[in-house]
């Protein structure tokens, strides 16, 4: 008995160090896909409304997708097949971006990136909980976001060399590589040590089997008012955010379309490498302090970036300025999900939330790439980033104000 309890701890061990592999590997494809596409869209002559317009429509379809994907994860069991299929869409989208920046294979591989990225995210999370369980769940989905971060500054440098050697339009081979080894390591995940009731964040009871009902999707979506308000957030934290890099990815294009992405890149390291240094430390600080301090900083400094994109204009300053932008997506890729995890606690809706929050995310990105792209081609970009830090200001209010600390909830449901 002994030796067989070590052989599956031993196992266990084994799958979450290949969770963090696919992490690594996958990189969060879909969000280094956006600032790269602008410029590169951009120095193919793509004008900045149409650039928006592209961006939005791979929003729009993720935004469809989102809550329905969380809700197919959590009655999934074969979630390492959802984390394959939904990467070789990804795949699939960034070849067509490398052939050609014709409008009809950018709509397309947009189309495709938003079908396939609002499955990945949910199912890695979810097999996170179903792997090391509630209690050790903050500290670990701190350690895949440190993972992923370093799998974005790898792909980043990639991005950099062979765009340096090759072109812009080799800017999507880099996804098109981390495609085989993501599944290898999706792979290496043993389907058997994953608990599916833990992994939808429902209870089991001694027998194994749920130990109370799952509670209804109208109830816990629209029956929580924290979780309401929450999401609220979310959207406007997301509409004065997600425009930003890419416009800097213009700005950047406009000035010189050879340096351009190199620039992007350096933009890219400095945010990922904030974010792979910090998440685990902001998972462990998350768990023993609570979330809303947190959330409250990282909201706070958006508004000052979009301030100081309009007073620098020295590219390695601006690079500089990303240091805010890796403080502010570290805190909110780890402490949101954590909230959203003690909000659904027993509910055995822990996937369909987490796509109710990547709704709100898609949904604040799709629009605020469109407001900006038009602010842009009607006024100009410092008119554009002061209109997205006034909704970022927004944000922080309606969170000081409207989301209660969930931490000591959480730990009393428990």
């Amino acid at each position: 008995m002994p030796a067989s309890k070590a052989s599956r701890t031993g196992g266990k061990d084994s799958s979450v160090r290949a969770l963090e592999a696919t992490n690594f590997f996958l990189a969060d494809v879909q969000t280094g896909l956006g600032p790269f596409l602008a410029a590169y869209l951009a120095g193919a002559g793509w004008n900045s409304g149409a650039i928006g317009i592209a961006l939005t429509l791979g929003g729009v379809i993720s935004v469809a997708m989102q809550t329905p994907a969380g809700a197919l994860v959590d009655r999934v069991r074969g979630k390492r097949g959802v984390l394959i299929c939904g990467s070789l869409g990804l795949g699939v989208g960034a070849l067509l971006l490398a052939i050609t920046a014709r409008p009809w294979a950018v709509y397309t591989a947009q189309g495709l990136i938003g079908a396939a990225a609002p499955f990945l995210a949910p199912t890695l999370a979810a097999i996170t909980m179903g792997l090391v369980g509630p209690e050790k769940f903050d500290l670990q989905f701190g350690k895949n976001q440190s993972f992923n971060s370093a799998g974005n500054v790898f792909c980043a440098l990639l991005i950099a060399g062979v765009t340096w050697l090759c072109g812009n339009r080799a800017i999507f081979i880099a996804v098109i590589i981390l495609i085989g080894p993501t599944v290898l390591s999706a792979l290496s995940i043993r389907g058997d040590e994953i608990d599916y009731l833990l992994a939808r964040g429902a209870r089991a009871g001694s027998d194994g089997h749920s130990g109370a009902p799952v509670a209804s999707i109208a109830r816990v979506l629209l029956g929580n008012r924290a979780l309401l308000v929450f999401l609220a957030c979310v959207f406007l934290f997301h509409f004065a955010n997600a425009a930003m890099l890419p416009q800097l990815g213009e700005v950047l294009a406009k000035d010189s379309k050879a340096s351009a992405a190199p620039f992007m890149a350096a933009c890219v390291i400095v945010t990922q490498v904030v974010i792979m240094c910090s998440a685990t430390a902001i998972g462990r600080w998350a768990n023993r302090h609570g979330r809303k301090p947190l959330l409250l900083l990282g909201f706070g400094v958006l508004p000052i970036r979009a301030l100081l994109y309009t007073l620098v204009h020295s590219p390695i300053a601006l690079i500089a300025v990303q240091i805010l932008d890796g403080v502010a997506n570290a805190i909110f890729a780890v402490v949101s999900v954590l909230v959203v995890a003690d909000l659904t606690r027993g509910t055995g809706r822990f996937n369909l939330v987490q796509g109710g929050l990547a709704t709100a995310v898609g949904l604040g990105a799709a629009l605020s790439t469109t407001f900006g792209g038009q602010l842009i081609q009607h006024y100009n970009f410092s008119a554009s980033f002061l209109a997205l830090g006034g909704v970022a200001v927004l944000a922080l209010l309606l969170l000081a104000l409207g989301v209660p600390e969930t931490l000591r909830r959480s730990r009393g449901s428990a």
